[in-house]
């Protein structure tokens, strides 16, 4: 029996945590960064064009161009998306977060990114790592990012630290005097931590910071255990109406977009997609779990298809034929609320065990060699096959993958789809 006082605590707590507005933030943030992290995924692609039998596109480059100088386009996109994502996130979290106190968004971005350029260690030649400007610079992008939106709201309550223009300057440079001194005091702070942290441990915030939070929690996520509770998670709420997806990203992305990263640098550098180090990363879920959307809802499809293909127009077959369209693209919220998926018991098993039972199959596909790992940051509106194909380097492999995944989840779907079947026609004879 499910305790329901239970079941409307946790949706409130959901319902509260997806608006929380440091987590929208941090979502906001990712999404806004989105086009840049694909731009550079595709690029480091295209470096490493797969071979099709005897034809090798790179053999024929290097004839044309000269060995190597065609990959120079690739790697200057890496050096502008993935090599900068951390000072990329140091401005859009900060400008989302400042957005929703309105605060003076622009103002705020700038002083983050330069908050966290100070942060960033040194190299003996007097420049800056790339190896902290990236992905294993996610963890303080987003601390820095908060502490210094919070400060920035405080500073700015005190009047007798801002400094207000009279009327009839633009406004632009209004705003600039205005957040003055807030910004010369925060970039004090920071430059003050940064002195003790080096001071105290010889080593830089972002050093500790990744040694004690970023890969302990990298190493925990790319494990079995945790991507099948973050399946059962997502559609679990998506189950009662809650937007998994939008909830969980504020925690989930921070943890799973460096290992891809990781992945697709290391393919860069001429590692095999079998032997690159993580086997759970976000395009994992997009492409073997979340076919169709959530709830792999393109097998729910095909499965109504089957079932009712002799009713022309049953109210399943209607729903499935308008929903085909977004959910090639995986996009399904006409199959979730048009069946429906959300408070139907009917479905409850298949929606949330569907996902789980391809993440292991994926799991155990990729960890044992049969497929290989991801190596592409692709749009989750990539259709299903394609993805499969780019996200592991080019091979059919993934193809076929997603394929069996998709077949299993369509034979988890028929006898559910049988039975809604049988109870709104019960429905429909009793109101008739």
């Amino acid at each position: 029996m499910i305790d329901y006082k239970f079941m409307k605590k946790f949706i409130e707590i959901a319902g509260r945590l997806g608006a929380q507005r440091h987590l929208v933030a941090i979502r906001n943030g990712f999404v806004a960064i989105m086009p840049l992290i694909i731009a550079g995924s595709l690029a480091i692609l295209l470096n490493n064009f797969p071979v099709f039998g005897n034809f090798n596109m790179v053999q024929l480059l290097n004839h044309i161009f000269g060995d190597g100088n065609w990959q120079i386009v690739g790697n200057s996109v890496w050096n502008g998306t993935f090599a900068i994502l951390g000072i990329l996130l140091s401005f859009s979290i900060p400008y989302y977060l400042a957005k929703s106190y309105e605060l003076d968004e622009l103002s705020v971005g700038l002083i983050s990114v330069a908050s966290y350029i100070m942060l960033i260690p040194i190299t003996n030649d007097g420049g800056f790592s790339f190896a902290w400007t990236g992905a294993q610079g996610l963890f303080v992008a987003i601390f820095l990012s908060i502490i210094i939106t919070e400060l920035f709201r405080i500073l700015m309550k005190n009047d007798r630290l801002v400094i207000r223009m009279p009327e009839g300057v633009p406004g632009g440079v209004a705003k600039s005097f205005a957040a003055l001194l807030p910004a010369l005091i925060i970039l004090i702070l920071v430059g003050l931590f940064q002195t003790l942290v080096t001071t105290l441990t010889d080593t830089s915030v972002f050093e500790l910071i990744f040694i004690l939070i970023q890969e302990p929690l990298q190493g925990l996520g790319n494990t079995l255990p945790a991507a099948i509770l973050v399946a059962f998670l997502n559609h679990f709420l998506w189950f009662f109406g809650l937007h998994g997806t939008n909830i969980l990203a504020g925690v989930i992305e921070p943890i799973y977009l460096p290992p891809i990263e990781s992945n697709v640098d290391l393919f860069a550098s001429g590692m095999s997609a079998y032997d690159v180090p993580y086997i759970v990363t976000k395009p994992f879920f997009d492409v073997f779990v979340y076919m169709g959307g959530a709830g792999t809802s393109i097998a729910l499809i095909i499965a109504v298809i089957i079932v009712v293909r002799q009713e022309k127009k049953h109210p399943y077959r209607e729903v499935s034929k308008l929903a085909v369209p977004a959910g090639i693209f995986n996009i399904n919220e006409p199959i979730i609320f048009g069946i429906p998926i959300v408070l139907n018991p009917i479905f409850f098993i298949p929606f949330i065990l569907g996902p789980v039972l391809l993440t292991i199959t994926s799991y155990f596909a990729l960890a044992t060699g049969l497929v290989p790992k991801t190596v592409a940051f692709l749009p989750w509106t990539m259709p299903p096959f394609i993805s499969g194909y780019i996200v592991t380097g080019g091979s059919w492999r993934g193809i076929i993958l997603q394929m069996i995944n998709l077949g299993i989840s369509v034979l988890l779907y028929l006898p559910f789809v049988m039975a809604g079947v049988r109870a709104l026609k019960i429905k429909l004879e009793n109101n008739s």
